[in-house]
């Protein structure tokens, strides 16, 4: 750490990086998190392509609002989808089951 505030971005994936393996986040709850209320757009842009640049920021664990995969039928949706299945992540009706696997729900 160099000392300087961190940009958006890296407040972001600092955000990420502490949510639990099995536990989900929505964009616009990481965005709140970070004091940025209305920022869920924002978030999406700074996880976009992270899957293949750096594989220390879990970004498969950020859904759309309501559990929903927002790239779903993509590549990236098809392997978020997996990445969350082996980290013991339920779906019901195609959306991660939000009751049970969110960040701040099932006894988390």
């Amino acid at each position: 750490m160099t000392g300087r505030p961190l940009n958006f971005y890296e407040r972001v994936y600092a955000m990420v990086r502490r949510i639990p393996r099995g536990r989900v986040s929505a964009y616009g709850q990481v965005a709140a998190l970070l004091g940025v209320p209305r920022g869920a757009r924002a978030v999406g842009w700074a996880l976009r392509g992270i899957g293949a640049r750096d594989a220390r920021i879990p970004w498969h664990r950020v859904v759309g609002h309501g559990g929903r995969i927002s790239l779903d039928g993509r590549p990236s949706g098809v392997l978020q989808r997996r990445r969350l299945r082996l980290e013991g992540v339920r779906f019901v009706r195609g959306r991660v089951d939000v009751a049970h696997h969110g960040l701040l729900t099932g006894g988390a």
